[in-house]
């Protein structure tokens, strides 16, 4: 059976002002499939967009949409296909449905379903309000029932989850596979990687490794090439890529996955047999029982440090992640290179937050932990307060931008001072169990942080100091009541 594709590139460039943006781009996209089409930011997602609708003419190459040249049949192209390009604009006064009605009539389509559209992007109650009352999360939906609502062919999308709160960007995934298999609509959406975890099998082999002050410095060596290779990374694969294409790309990647795996051969580890007899959920159950009753019981200041780290994971992570990009995108409007500066200046405090935390080793007693906690508290009141003063977007830009890479400082100091602790504390037995607990909480209050976040940002979008300050004051009150907690660990 042969493949059928509705979108097909060759080739493509695109030059603006002697600045060639767009380089041989060549991509195939079947029919009833999800394709991202994934990169940097500024490199050139939305102008290829553009080009696909029709909205701009390529420089040389060839395009092909639903069978068609998208320039030469730009009416027809537009009529069979649903897009989100850029921010949305819609008529502010008129509600959700007459935006979409209004829609429908300049695209000659008649009964769409609008109700059953504004209810597939969780809009259906809201469906009557003006637009201008609209949060931009709740745009963004919008803009998605609008590219959907005359069941289009096709559709093109880009970033379609920007300002969408982490269950928002679930439902709106779930929404797009729901589509592609009961309409049979093939989806083109552009994104952006951000991923960066931490191992719990890096955490568990680090104290087995080394002992006493040593623990903190490896931990600090660990998240310092941790940062040094998030910082890098998207810099030097965007280098590869480009010299190179894909496919060495991918092979490079494989090979340095099967390097590293052969340096832990290297790394010497002492080996405790397992009675297999008892059977597989017998060895899972008694070693949860075990990890459990050692936090508990007989080593509780874990289990407090843990609930601990977990706050301050819900709190500054949460706002961290989801806070300062919202901020420079959605609040200030600043473009995308403002933004790429802020996450690079996230990854160097990162790095500054790893050697700071190596260098205090000998010199921080755990009784000073709380005294980090404060300072990540009291970081956030400036990245709040800028917002209640008539300035610029520049001014507030650059605030928050020191606010929170002060933030990140403290944060990495705290994380690994923290999960340091617990490991001197951990007998080498129990490591790599305990690890794996205090990861996968860590992960779940980042999760959780992110996700009230998001919906705190969005619902309080033209107020974010309410978020903010109200964050720092909590991060601070955790400070100030775990002082007696920390002092204690000093003995």
């Amino acid at each position: 059976m042969q493949t059928e594709f509705v979108v097909q590139t060759k080739n493509l460039c695109k030059v603006f002002a002697g600045k060639e943006v767009i380089h041989n781009c060549t991509m195939s996209v079947e029919r009833r499939t999800i394709y991202g089409f994934l990169g940097k930011n500024g490199a050139g997602k939305t102008t290829v967009f553009k080009i696909l609708l029709g909205l701009l003419k390529p420089t040389m190459g060839k395009v092909s949409v639903l069978g068609m040249d998208s320039s030469k049949n730009n009416l027809e192209v537009l009529r069979r296909t649903g897009s989100l390009i850029e921010t949305p604009i819609f008529y502010e006064h008129l509600s959700a449905m007459d935006n979409l009605q209004l829609h429908l009539d300049y695209m000659e389509m008649n009964g769409g379903e609008i109700a059953e559209t504004l209810k597939m992007v969780g809009l259906s109650n809201v469906g009557t309000q003006a637009v201008s009352t609209f949060s931009l999360g709740m745009r963004q939906r919008l803009a998605i029932a609008r590219a959907i609502v005359h069941k289009p062919e096709l559709l093109i999308l880009d970033e379609p989850v920007n300002s969408l709160d982490p269950v928002g960007i679930k439902e709106i995934r779930e929404l797009f596979c729901e589509l592609v298999k009961q309409q049979n609509i093939t989806i083109l959406l552009s994104s952006h990687i951000l991923s960066a975890f931490e191992s719990p099998t890096v955490q568990a082999c680090v104290p087995q490794m080394q002992s006493s002050d040593n623990i903190i410095k490896g931990n600090a060596v660990v998240n310092q090439v941790a940062a040094v290779a998030t910082l890098i990374a998207p810099i030097l694969g965007s280098i590869l890529y480009t010299a190179f294409g894909l496919k060495p790309v991918l092979y490079a990647g494989v090979l340095c996955f099967f390097v590293t795996a052969a340096f832990e051969c290297f790394i010497k580890l002492e080996y405790i047999p397992i009675d297999n007899s008892k059977g597989l959920l017998s060895i899972i159950k008694s070693d949860f029982l075990t990890s459990m009753r050692f936090i508990g019981k007989e080593q509780s200041c874990i289990l407090k440090m843990l609930l601990l780290s977990t706050l301050v994971s819900f709190f500054v992570m949460g706002t961290a992640i989801v806070g300062l990009p919202y901020i420079v995108r959605n609040v200030l409007s600043l473009n995308a290179e403002y933004y790429g500066f802020a996450e690079s200046a996230l990854g160097l405090a990162a790095i500054i937050g790893s050697i700071a935390a190596g260098l205090l080793t000998e010199k921080m007693k755990p009784g000073k932990l709380s005294i980090v906690v404060v300072v990540l508290g009291v970081f956030l009141f400036p990245a709040g307060i800028i917002f209640l003063l008539p300035t610029t977007a520049i001014t507030r830009y650059i605030v928050n931008i020191v606010s929170f890479c002060g933030m990140q400082i403290a944060a990495y100091i705290f994380s690994i001072f923290a999960l340091s602790m617990i490991q001197q504390r951990t007998p080498n037995h129990l490591t790599g169990k305990v690890m794996a607990y205090v990861a996968t909480i860590s992960m779940c209050a980042q999760l959780l942080g992110q996700m009230v976040y998001g919906i705190l940002f969005d619902k309080f979008s033209n107020a974010v100091f309410l978020v903010l300050l109200p964050t720092g004051i909590f991060v601070c009150m955790i400070g100030l009541l775990a002082v007696n907690f920390f002092k204690s660990l000093e003995n």
